[in-house]
């Protein structure tokens, strides 16, 4: 009987000091400092699996209640990037890509202790664009090019993908003090999309192509960490 009543005294003691640990604050803002992730495919990407690394492109304001915390993410991400098209031997495409979201979710915590693992759905907005040219690389085309005018001309492209998302998340938090979480998240992100992608040859005719459709595709983004701060205490 002993045990049970300092079991229950070592337990009644230790509630206040590790639950809620950030559920007593109204809100907190943070900043993804790594993400590493699958970026959306542009044109006829050979390499559909293309993960690439960021830093502090991201930033998460979040409304904190006693069940839920509603969240507000917003990314964006400007980068030279060059991939082969259609096929590693058809095509060489060289430019900048544009990428940024804007989504709203909730986040429900699995246990309120130092160490917090949870759960988050994340709702929004995404657009992706590029803007660059392209170049064959197929020595037949180059051989033939090069026998008929002596130059090999390249393409003008710019193609977009503007739609919603939805993303369920895994994540786990640390307190190392009250006011401050360190967190990794992971998400798979399904995203659907219209579609425009339009060329333009580089030689005398101009000859323009237009393509326009809709399309849907799963992202993987493995991992981000960030810190949060944790403002305004409810008590």
């Amino acid at each position: 009987m002993k045990k049970i009543l300092l079991a229950a005294c070592i337990l009644t003691f230790s509630l206040p000091v590790f639950s809620q640990q950030n559920a007593d604050y109204a809100y907190s803002i943070g900043i993804r400092g790594f993400n590493y992730m699958q970026m959306p495919k542009i044109l006829n990407q050979s390499n559909s699996d293309n993960y690439l690394k960021s830093y502090f492109n991201s930033v998460l304001l979040k409304f904190n209640d006693n069940l839920f915390s509603y969240r507000i993410n917003g990314s964006y991400l400007k980068k030279d990037d060059q991939f082969f098209n259609n096929c590693e031997n058809c095509e060489l495409v060289k430019g900048q890509m544009k990428d940024y979201a804007f989504k709203l979710g909730f986040e429900k915590n699995f246990s309120y202790t130092a160490i917090q693992p949870y759960f988050a759905l994340d709702l929004g907005y995404r657009s992706n664009k590029f803007t660059g040219t392209s170049m064959t690389v197929n020595p037949d085309k180059l051989a033939q090019y090069e026998s008929v005018s002596g130059s090999v001309p390249g393409n003008n492209v710019n193609a977009s993908k503007e739609g919603f998302t939805i993303s369920p998340v895994l994540g786990i938090k640390f307190n190392p003090i009250k006011e401050i979480s360190i967190f990794a998240e992971s998400n798979l992100e399904f995203f659907y999309s219209y579609e425009r992608q339009e060329t333009i040859t580089q030689d005398a005719s101009n000859t323009r192509s237009l393509s326009k459709f809709h399309k849907g595709e799963y992202l993987i983004n493995p991992v981000s960490v960030g810190i949060q701060i944790h403002l305004v205490n409810k008590n």
